[in-house]
């Protein structure tokens, strides 16, 4: 996507309660007025957070996608930009009936209307809804008269909100494309965004592929293969490094060469073929037996790829290579201790 020449054609704020304990819900009316200005203050502010996301979302409803009400509104606003103030009340109490977990947070919903935003060298409309929550406080500081005075206020950090999605106006047979953030990804109180309110199921492409294929990965290596085969940490290390090393030396994942290049024995690519067959039923996934490695995938599966073997809180030694390096023992005296052989000191 890029946003270089987008336009910023409407904005509408809304005050959006919990409606089981203040109950409040209003509406400004009309569209915010923009200075030019402000226009790109806040087009910075609502879309330059999802340049790096590579997740892509569509719309669902169990019965019929006509029925998933945010669906309807953004094809109201598709389709007729003169109705997108009208519309935008009606996200929000839509917002409004969604929210009533306990934890949920009364703020600001903002709705947005874009134009003109390249995506996949096409051009098209977008539709913006973002909620602040959280306020920040900071100092204002105000001349009067060659009078300086100071006040302490509080409100929307320029830097941040809290949750917001971008719908592009593009195939709208399947839901349109979507993208989401949710700084409170966990929980009752999280759930209502992405599922109760937007109603999304993540689209299956290179990023998640990789992205689900390696953490069933990581699961295995870290729970079941170490409680199944009765193997030590560094062999759990050895096979995480092997299953990133092969992400990061492979343009194309392909489900057979990966389970004999990571686990060798037949006895353990059964055990992990079991393990991620549960897994995907019970999460009720699917992942194609071939497809194109994304290398952003694997950037951010590296954080929690662990190599680091923690021996009690005095040590914690990288392993990033050869097993038999390392040779763990016993002494006598019942102390256990790990044994390094190296070739070079650098």
């Amino acid at each position: 996507m890029n946003f270089s020449n987008t336009s910023f054609k409407a904005l509408t704020l809304h005050f959006v309660g919990n409606k089981n304990t203040d109950g409040r819900l209003f509406s400004s009316p009309g569209s915010v007025p923009l200075t030019e200005d402000l226009e790109s203050k806040l087009s910075h502010f609502y879309l330059n957070k999802f340049m790096e996301l590579p997740d892509r979302y569509r719309f669902i409803h169990a019965s019929s996608l006509q029925f998933n009400e945010v669906y309807s509104f953004a094809g109201e606003i598709f389709n007729n930009h003169t109705a997108f103030e009208t519309v935008s009340g009606k996200i929000a109490a839509h917002l409004f009936e969604k929210s009533v977990h306990p934890n949920i947070k009364a703020g600001e919903l903002h709705i947005c209307l874009f134009t003109d935003c390249l995506y996949n060298n096409h051009s098209v409309d977008v539709i913006g809804i973002f909620k602040t929550e959280d306020k920040s406080g900071f100092f204002e500081i105000t001349e009067i008269e060659e009078t300086l005075s100071l006040q302490y206020r509080e409100g929307v950090d320029i830097n941040r909100f809290d949750k917001g999605c971008l719908i592009f106006n593009v195939a709208a047979d399947t839901g349109y494309e979507v993208c989401v953030i949710d700084r409170q990804n966990k929980g009752e109180e999280a759930k209502y965004w992405m599922d109760e309110f937007l109603g999304l199921m993540q689209v299956s492409n290179e990023f998640s592929q990789t992205n689900e294929i390696l953490s069933i990965t990581k699961n295995y290596i870290t729970q079941q293969f170490a409680e199944e085969f009765q193997v030590n940490k560094t062999d759990q290390i050895e096979l995480l490094n092997r299953s990133i090393d092969y992400f990061k030396s492979h343009d194309m994942f392909d489900k057979e060469e990966f389970e004999n290049e990571v686990f060798h024995h037949p006895d353990t690519i059964q055990s992990f073929r079991h393990y991620e067959t549960q897994y995907l039923d019970r999460n009720e996934l699917e992942l194609d037996d071939s497809f194109a490695i994304s290398a952003q995938a694997v950037k951010k599966q590296l954080r929690v790829f662990k190599s680091v073997l923690k021996l009690d809180r005095n040590f914690h030694i990288y392993i990033h290579g050869n097993k038999e390096m390392i040779e763990k023992g016993i002494e006598s005296d019942g102390r256990k201790y790990y044994k390094i052989y190296y070739e070079n000191e650098s």
